[in-house]
């Protein structure tokens, strides 16, 4: 049985990630006007709202603070946010000896990777 505490964290850091998708996702709509597909406006802002979870988790760790449950930033990376994942982990030197990160991010760039193949050969 999962404590409610820690459930309740990580409802609310999921509900924090779905706001600041939506909101990242608002902008770059009302940003390119419709000139780019929304494929790649979703990517970009998943990349832009893992790329700052990673940070904040890093900040968190490195002051014992609340840190943000892997679970989130795992469906982040699978949902699309995989390039900021990656640039997270490189920028923030964060989630780096945990091979779970390693594999999810690499499933998810092959799994979006063949998406964009897809979209492009059909």
């Amino acid at each position: 049985m999962i404590p409610l505490a820690l459930m309740s964290i990580k409802r609310n850091f999921s509900i924090l990630a779905v706001i600041l998708v939506a909101g990242a996702l608002l902008l770059l709509l009302f940003l390119t006007q419709g000139r780019v597909n929304f494929y790649w406006i979703w990517l970009a802002a998943l990349s832009v709202v893992t790329f700052a979870l990673y940070g904040y988790d890093k900040a968190q760790a490195k002051s014992g603070g609340m840190r943000v449950p892997e679970i989130v930033l795992h469906a982040l990376a699978l949902a699309g946010g995989f390039p900021g994942g990656w640039a997270g982990r490189s920028f923030f030197h964060h989630k780096t000896q945990k091979p779970v990160f390693t594999l999810v991010l690499s499933i998810s760039t092959l799994i979006h990777l063949g998406i964009i193949l897809y979209g492009t050969i059909s």
